[in-house]
């Protein structure tokens, strides 16, 4: 299991140069049996929560298992799932009247999610394209009581909507600076699942060891094909810059190429 905690990267302002960078063609079609759609978990965690009702926590052991565990062992660190007081010590931690709060906000606000399920069903399609290897996770929605916005896992992908309010909710303002608050609103969920799924499926290995160079670049060349995929410079950088002016002299490169290729002198020199 993999757990990526979203710090908000720094994100520079700058001109992207123009890039004629070939991407295979694909088809606007997309069947239903290719529709992403984003697991309401959340709402059966809500009910739970809120209620206490049991049913509601038996069946987000029954039917997210994996997601349940991985929630309240390593997301919020309250003990084991097998602990005969962990459903009550769940319960209890969340009754903070502030949690309550974020909890009641961050259904209304979320309500409706078609636009994220079209927007992250497009992207994977065009992903799909690109790289047929690469596997569609499943995505949930999920409240972590503000301790992580995306967690990764082997074959699935959870957004903590408590962490995307807007970057003007109160309770941001008194644990979030300006910068960090920026990247804290619903526009961010889709280009973050995108993020933090692709790095966990192409990660840098000895990433403690490497230069912050190469370290800038493999996430800049990450965010590069995100933009890609959703259709917009969403991520902008110096390092992305460099990334693009590369691609743009070497247009024959594929996206799983790019994603595979772990020599980042090139890139430098």
């Amino acid at each position: 299991m993999k757990l990526f905690k979203y710090i908000g990267f720094v994100c520079v302002a700058c001109l992207i140069c123009a890039c004629d960078f070939k991407l295979k063609p694909f088809d606007e079609v997309v069947s239903e049996e290719e529709e992403v759609r984003i697991q309401r978990y959340d709402r059966l965690e809500s009910l739970y929560l809120t209620t206490g009702d049991f049913s509601a926590l038996q069946q987000m052991s029954t039917d997210y298992p994996i997601e349940t565990r991985t929630l309240i062992e390593n997301v919020l660190g309250l003990g084991t799932v097998d602990d005969p007081e962990i459903n009550s010590r769940f319960l209890r931690f969340f009754q903070d009247s502030t949690l309550q709060v974020m909890i009641s906000d961050a259904e209304a606000q979320y309500a409706n999610m078609d636009d994220l399920n079209s927007e992250l069903t497009s992207a994977f399609h065009k992903l799909r394209i690109w790289v047929p290897t690469l596997k569609v996770p499943m995505v949930y929605a999920q409240i972590s009581a503000l301790d992580q916005s995306i967690v990764v896992g082997d074959a699935s992908v959870g957004i903590c909507l408590d962490k995307y309010l807007g970057e003007n909710y109160s309770v941001y303002r008194k644990y979030y600076d300006d910068q960090q608050r920026q990247t804290m609103d619903r526009q961010h969920i889709v280009p973050d699942v995108l993020l933090f799924y692709l790095l966990s499926q192409y990660s840098l290995p000895n990433f403690s060891t490497c230069e912050q160079q190469v370290r800038d670049l493999h996430l800049a060349k990450i965010q590069w094909v995100v933009n890609k995929a959703i259709g917009n410079d969403f991520f902008k950088s110096g390092s992305i810059n460099v990334i693009n002016r590369y691609l743009a002299k070497n247009p024959g490169l594929s996206v799983g190429e790019v994603l595979s290729d772990l020599d980042y002198g090139k890139y430098i020199h």
